[in-house]
């Protein structure tokens, strides 16, 4: 008996090869009909027995791309037509639209191999792509996604090309970027103020400037890097100089897996990580000789190593590097150029040379950045290679109305959502400047058009001076919502591991705004997705001058001392006060005395800061938590005790008291104990101090389930020893994996929180109370 069925597939399902995926499976199964792109993702018919029918939906999940990503199939049998050809169709138009897009990919093997056979017509060519790999988020203008809706449409295809195109068993079939040669995009070699070098080939010509020790923009899938040989110490210090860039590690990219184990320690999880499809930049820890400048990662012991992804790179790592500095092409905190004129305008006084190319960039995208810890995965950046992949949201949250958050400060990102799909941005940097802030408009006027989502609310933090926040109330269409910043982070971490709450949240970072008024940044959250209740913080501080203690570690480990000591830390006998200037310590006592510039803070940061500079690490910094990182590495791993710490009752709140703690780190200072014994000895105390506050909530409470979130947990020390210590204390740990622990997963935490409350959900603890 024969049957007729269509199905609509949801997911990423279209640039991915599905639709001629499709049409291979129907001929395989001797099956009429036809598939077809729709707004919604993609559509098919196909009739034939009963039994090939069945057969043709069940293979179609279980064999579907590599790329491809089905989130939902509705079939349903509908009449017969007696066709007796299967085709793919032009694709449908409509007003709504929920396609899934797909990332930009790596490379495919096929490819690869095509580009290096001497036989291919495709032999050398930096812009070769299928339907398994290449270039699409960064390319894209519209859905549904066609070569008209691309920056490839500019780009007419010769016939070979067009042949392939249209040939149903090719695997180029209806590949959007699909070129050659004859009929693609080309590259193009320029000095610094962009005239063009007359060359043969300017990519043979680009390694050969490397390896004469020069700087090269070189424009990829997502935007510019900035590249010199990373064994060219001169080199180094000559781009670090002029892109002001003193001693943040910078990005490495390397021809194989086989260098990059000469270069850092690598397990198999790292491995499978690099050689992914996504192929981020993960941090590796260094081998001791490893024959590169130390200017590529001073004072740290880790490298952020990458493999090609693009077939560019690969041609240039044919050069006789070992590797290549591969940074973000910008000036610091400034967003990566992607436009050729607007890179020779902003980085002609950085690059020596530029190696362009004629397909456009539609929108910037960053390399992601990870790092391995216990075998997991653990996004840093989630950017390229990543996003547009949603995050599926649990059927508790499936009431969300359409939601725009605008996210933080800080490693901004935003969120859209709709339906079960939580869609964060790229990143999109600190809302620091104006460059970032159109780059911000645009990121929200692309996603909203591509992913056609009218949003009906706007989720945003509580900060009255954050450029997002400034942003949402000049929104006036919209009503909005703001969320404390972390709360933000605890129900972030809900949402990406499907759970409703409550939990024991520790939301542990350098700062966010408290319903308080202060800086908060060492809390513990009771936490549902709507609401919450602090139930424990850090003792509190004055940051004297703001923000520019951030920069400025010594402050912090002054008001620490005071708070410890009084005025007589004057009479310490350890080098930090030897060592301080009586005049500025006078000015920021007197700050802190006088409220002047000089909130309070519970911030973890910071008094990672403050230890930092105690023990001389670091004074100031260069990036951003630089004195944390530096001071997690000069610990002696593996040794023993803690500083005593005190917890106390205040009301209805636990409050960490940090004296102690203080206290105890100069008297080894005192003694002269090492830096790396004092370092280990503090991670254990936040350890011990942290797990006994979650156990002594856990026995008021009941609740046994407890979630880390912000950017203190990117301290590896930090996060394996509470998960360690929580869990043999019988208590459930949830923390970060398909997104940042830090800022950049804010956005998350503030769509599905606003979203649920706007959609009139209620919960336990109403922290939002004034």
């Amino acid at each position: 008996m024969n049957k007729r069925a269509r199905g609509a597939i949801k997911g990423i399902v279209q640039g991915v090869g599905f639709r001629p995926f499709i049409y291979q499976l129907a001929y395989r199964y001797h099956l009429a009909g036809y598939v077809t792109n729709t707004p919604q993702g993609v559509e098919v018919e196909v009739e034939g027995s009963e039994k090939d029918v069945e057969r043709f939906f069940g293979v179609l999940v279980a064999e579907r791309p590599p790329l491809a990503h089905i989130s939902s199939i509705e079939c349903a049998k509908i009449p017969l037509r007696n066709e007796e050809a299967f085709e793919i169709r032009v694709s449908k138009a409509g007003e709504e639209r929920s396609a899934l897009i797909s990332p930009d990919v790596s490379i495919c093997p096929d490819c690869l191999s095509e580009m290096m056979n001497p036989k291919d017509r495709r032999l050398g060519y930096p812009f070769i792509n299928c339907t398994n790999c290449g270039p699409r988020y960064t390319i894209i203008t519209d859905i549904p996604y066609d070569r008209s809706s691309t920056t490839m449409k500019k780009f007419e295809m010769c016939p070979s090309c067009g042949r392939e195109y249209h040939d149903p068993k090719d695997r180029r079939f209806h590949a959007q970027p699909n070129a050659c040669w004859e009929c693609g995009p080309m590259t193009s070699l320029h000095r610094s103020d962009g005239e063009k070098i007359l060359c043969q080939d300017p990519i043979k010509e680009t390694t050969d400037l490397l390896r004469s020790g020069h700087i090269l923009a070189i424009k990829g899938l997502g935007g510019f890097h900035l590249a010199v040989d990373a064994a060219n110490h001169k080199a180094v210090v000559r781009l670090r100089r002029r892109k002001h860039r003193e001693e943040k590690p910078l990005a490495l990219m390397v021809k194989d897996l086989e260098t990059a184990r000469e270069l850092a320690h690598i397990n198999e999880a790292e491995a499978e990580t690099l050689t992914s499809y996504q192929r981020p930049i993960v941090i590796l820890k260094k081998r001791r000789f490893h024959g590169l400048s130390p200017q590529v990662a001073p004072r740290n012991k880790y490298l952020g190593i990458m493999l090609p992804y693009a077939p560019l790179h690969y041609l240039l790592m044919e050069g006789p590097f070992k590797a290549l500095v591969m940074t973000s092409g910008n000036m610091t905190e400034e967003p990566i150029n992607i436009d050729n004129k607007e890179a020779f305008k902003h980085l002609g006084h950085i690059a020596d040379y530029f190696l362009v190319h004629n397909r456009d960039i539609y929108l910037r995208s960053d390399d992601s950045l990870l790092r391995v810890v216990d075998q997991v995965p653990r996004q840093i950046r989630r950017s390229r290679g990543y996003v547009p992949v949603p995050i599926f949201l649990s059927e508790e949250m499936i009431d969300l109305p359409p939601v725009l958050a605008v996210g933080g400060e800080l490693k901004n990102t935003i969120c859209l959502t709709k339906e079960n799909r939580a869609f964060i941005s790229q990143h999109i940097g600190d809302m620091e400047n104006l460059e970032t802030l159109e780059f911000f408009h645009l990121t929200v006027s692309h996603l909203k058009r591509i992913l056609e989502i009218h949003p009906r609310l706007l989720a945003h933090d509580l900060h009255p001076d954050y450029l997002t926040t400034r942003y949402a109330h000049e929104q006036d269409e919209l009503p909005r919502l703001g969320v404390q910043h972390h709360h933000a982070h605890i129900v972030s971490c809900l949402a990406e591991h499907g759970l409703t709450g409550p939990v024991i949240g520790l939301a542990m970072d350098g700062a966010g705004y408290g319903i308080d008024g202060q800086i908060w940044g060492g809390e513990i959250l009771l936490s549902d997705l709507t609401s919450f209740k602090r139930a424990a913080h850090l003792d509190y501080v004055p940051l004297p001058g703001g923000d520019a203690t951030v920069r400025s570690p010594w402050r912090m480990a002054l008001v620490y001392l005071h708070k410890a000591y009084g005025d007589q830390l004057f009479d310490l006998p350890i080098p930090f006060i030897r060592d301080l200037d009586p005049k500025k310590a006078a000015i920021i006592l007197q700050m802190a005395r006088k409220q002047i510039n000089s909130p309070f803070t519970s911030s973890c940061g910071r008094l990672f800061d403050a230890v930092s500079s105690l023990l001389g690490i670091r004074h100031e910094v260069a990036y951003e938590g630089q004195a944390a990182i530096e001071l997690e590495m000069c610990q002696t791993h593996r040794a023993r005790g803690n500083y005593p710490w005190e917890i106390k009752k205040v009301g209805d709140l636990w409050v960490m008291v940090t004296g102690e703690i203080i206290r105890g780190i100069v008297e080894d200072i005192r003694k002269g104990v090492g830096r790396g014994l004092i370092s280990r000895r503090f991670h254990n105390t936040l350890i011990d101090m942290y797990k006994n506050v979650c156990i002594r909530i856990r026995d008021e409470t009941g609740i046994d389930q407890v979630a880390l979130r912000g950017g203190v947990f990117q301290n590896v020390t930090l996060l394996r020893g509470l998960t360690r210590e929580l869990t043999s204390s019988a208590l459930t740990v949830f923390s970060h994996a398909a997104v940042p622990t830090n800022d950049g997963s804010l956005a998350l935490g503030q769509a599905v929180c606003a979203g649920l409350r706007y959609a009139g959900a209620t919960g336990e603890y109403d922290g939002y109370a004034r």
